[in-house]
């Protein structure tokens, strides 16, 4: 996938998430999956809206089903967790293979924050 094509989309997760205060996530009963990269960082993916999180669950299978998380939890809970645990958020992954790009809690943190 092209960089611009994965900039857009990281666009467009903070305008849809800043607008409608939801974060949506695929998992099952055991949790969410999280994809590790080349260079051995764990990725914990997210998406801005239901349609997009269908498609990825849908991609990935395995009975994952999508959920809706309001955005104050996702940034008070999910994202210090994943901070403490060395994991970046993946935002808005598309495409057969799910890929995108992947900020760093504290990135995802600031951005959102610079866009207000």
């Amino acid at each position: 996938m092209a960089v611009s094509q994965s900039g857009s989309q990281a666009g467009a997760f903070l305008r849809d998430v800043r607008q409608s205060k939801v974060v949506w996530l695929v998992r099952d009963d055991d949790g969410s999956p999280t994809h590790l990269s080349a260079d051995g960082t764990r990725s914990l993916p997210f998406w801005s809206t239901s349609p997009r999180a269908q498609r990825a669950a849908k991609i990935w299978g395995h009975g994952l089903r999508v959920e809706a998380m309001p955005l104050n939890t996702w940034c008070d809970r999910v994202l210090l967790d994943a901070a403490r645990d060395g994991l970046v958020i993946g935002i808005n992954w598309t495409g057969p293979r799910l890929v995108g790009w992947s900020l760093t809690p504290k990135e995802v943190l600031n951005r959102l924050a610079a866009a207000n």
